[in-house]
């Protein structure tokens, strides 16, 4: 038996399929070897070894475990009830975490060469909002399709394919860069190849540069469309100056990145553009393995009142085909029905191909990581364990704050990325400049995006799918901004001094930055009785005046204005119940770890340490 076996029996056991084989199995009637994960439910257990439920339940409590059936227990736990039934166990190696990028590339390590075949690229198309970016895949959709797709394709499910050159091109239908990086900041790279849009006789806009930042930070190719090249007014060099401005330097200028001159409104220079998207794809050997069980990424999903929850998603991996099970998020169910961009009905979806899925039990979420399942128990256990997972780990993919940088090693931290957003461009530019010089070692300082006025959604979602930190100097956040910031767990710093900010910095570069705290009294409560147990431990008889006090919080006890000691409350009882918190206007019985020296008139507080804003 390998080591990487995956949860089952192993050989050498025996395995019944379906319900009616499990209960003809004997409970005793065999010693099997069960490959277990290093956690599971207790539901999961019972299912693994073909037990009730309520046995699994009553061997844990054997073992003074008390259990319900979805709580999550470890692999030593499991071994007390595998070996109560007779069934030896081995622990099967944790699979790494899978995401979009990982399975694009991680998984082909392990693949065979043979196995792969090349793939249609994904294209985003990127830029300000009024430099023609729907014109463009206007454009693009009604001269470069197949003929007998004239006229056909629509974009209803926010993603089509064109072809070009007997290939095709998958393109994403997004409202810019939110929903680009919204779908990334939820740990998919769904695209392969960002079309950045600027416009000829406009040139580079606030909006572009943000755009161009998001398409920079996660990390994919960027081809550059200089459109409206129709217009009297329009100067490409302008735009190649400009762009080269904020480090991205064209062919034509000695760099790199390929552009092209276009007219969305006469079509001029299309073909070169997609001439250009499929060399950009072929330079990558863009490759996927069809024959393997499909994965992708939900792209946009809504509830249709007529046929039930429906999701586009994007095939990275594998064939997905009409019957399937599968798993996005924490939603599960099986394929009804797959159409595609033209609304017709499709029997499977191949890697690189776009999809509108019917099938879900609820509604997923834009950037769920999509897998399918040999059966529906399977697909329910992924989204149930998926669910368990986001909730009991919220600040998983939560990025760092400053003060946690300190405790990051070289190792762990290559860079630090930061937002910065100022209230003028030359503030701008004076902090952005002091901040890239700095650096520790191996670390150093990154500015993902740097723009004047206020911080905003965008400027959080950036952050969030980069694990970057907001610096904020003279300027403040948007409301809306700040809510984003507090749910997706991203640290806003606000500065008016630039020194500060700096120094700030550069102390966590060098893990020396102390974070600020505020102590925060949330509970009083006056000692009015003191009691002796029988074991020579006072007990202090309160009432809680204002707040509210809990067992395990940290307390002081003040005694005529003087603090005379500090410690935790290790026993807290209303009456005769132990309880865990007492309410303002609440009498109870209190013990501190280490002190017995209460007088009646006492005063304590309990309080907690709470970070601040420097």
């Amino acid at each position: 038996m390998t080591s990487n076996a995956k949860p089952g029996i192993a050989e050498g056991g025996t395995q019944e399929s379906g319900r009616a084989g499990r209960a003809r199995t004997p409970r005793r009637a065999q010693t099997r070897v069960l490959v277990l994960p290093e956690t599971m439910s207790v539901q999961r257990l019972s299912e693994l070894t073909d037990q009730n439920p309520i046995d699994v339940i009553k061997q844990l409590m054997r073992n003074g475990i008390m259990a319900s059936m979805n709580q999550i227990i470890d692999f030593q736990m499991a071994t007390l009830v595998t070996t109560a039934f007779g069934i030896h166990t081995t622990m099967a190696e944790p699979e790494p975490a899978v995401t979009a990028a990982s399975a694009a590339a991680g998984a082909r390590t392990a693949e065979d060469e043979a196995s792969l075949t090349p793939r249609q690229p994904v294209v985003t198309i990127l830029g300000h909002v009024d430099h023609g970016k729907t014109a463009l895949l206007d454009t693009i959709r009604r001269t470069q399709v197949a003929e007998h797709e004239v006229g056909g394709i629509t974009q209803h499910i926010g993603a089509y394919q064109a072809e070009f050159n007997d290939q095709r091109i998958t393109f994403l239908d997004t409202p810019g860069h939110a929903a680009f990086t919204a779908i990334r900041a939820r740990g998919a790279q769904v695209t392969d190849i960002a079309v950045l849009v600027v416009a000829a006789d406009d040139g580079i806009m606030p909006q572009t540069v943000e755009a161009l930042n998001h398409a920079k930070a996660a990390k994919i190719p960027i081809i550059v469309a200089i459109n409206k090249m129709d217009l009297p007014g329009a100067d490409p060099e302008r735009v190649k100056r400009q762009l080269s401005e904020q480090d991205l330097l064209v062919e034509d200028w000695g760099g790199d990145i390929i552009s092209s001159e276009v007219s969305a409104k006469t079509g001029d220079g299309i073909d070169a553009l997609m001439e250009n998207i499929l060399l950009v794809a072929e330079l990558a050997e863009l490759k996927a393995n069809p024959n393997k069980p499909a994965s992708g990424t939900i792209i946009e999903a809504r509830l249709d009142r007529k046929r039930g929850p429906t999701a586009t998603l994007l095939v990275s991996e594998g064939t997905l085909q009409v019957g399937d099970y599968v798993a996005a998020g924490a939603t599960w169910g099986r394929v009804r029905a797959l159409t595609d961009e033209r609304g017709q009905t499709i029997k499977e979806a191949l890697p690189g191909t776009p999809a509108e899925l019917l099938g879900f039990n609820s509604t997923p979420e834009a950037g769920d990581l999509l897998s399918a399942a040999p059966n529906e128990r399977t697909a329910r256990l992924k989204a149930e364990e998926r669910q368990k997972s986001a909730t009991s780990q919220p600040g998983q993919s939560r990025a760092l704050t400053l003060e946690e940088v300190v405790h990051q090693t070289a190792g762990n931290v290559k860079e630090l990325n930061l937002v910065l957003k100022a209230d003028v461009k030359g503030s701008v530019e004076a902090v952005r400049g002091a901040l890239e010089v700095l650096a520790d070692g191996d670390i150093k300082v990154r500015v993902l995006h740097s723009g004047s006025g206020a911080i905003t959604e965008s400027d959080i979602m950036l952050a969030s799918a980069s694990s970057a930190i907001v610096i904020g100097f003279n300027i403040g956040a948007e409301t809306s901004a700040e809510r984003l910031a507090l749910r997706l767990g991203v640290e806003i710093r606000h500065y008016n001094i630039i020194y500060q900010l700096i120094d700030d910095i550069e102390l966590a570069l060098h893990g020396m930055l102390e974070p600020v705290y505020t102590d925060v009294v949330f509970g009083t409560a006056e000692i009015r009785e003191v009691f002796s147990s029988r074991r020579g431990v006072q007990i202090a008889g309160c009432r809680v005046t204002e707040g509210h006090i809990n067992r395990g919080s940290d307390v002081r006890v003040s005694r005529n204005g003087k603090i005379i000691h500090e410690a935790t409350i290790t026993t807290l009882r209303h009456f005769r119940d132990e309880v865990t918190e007492i309410t303002a206007g609440m009498d109870c019985g209190v013990v501190i770890q280490g002190f017995n020296d209460y007088e009646v008139g006492d005063i304590m507080e309990a309080h907690r340490q709470e970070r601040g804003r420097r």
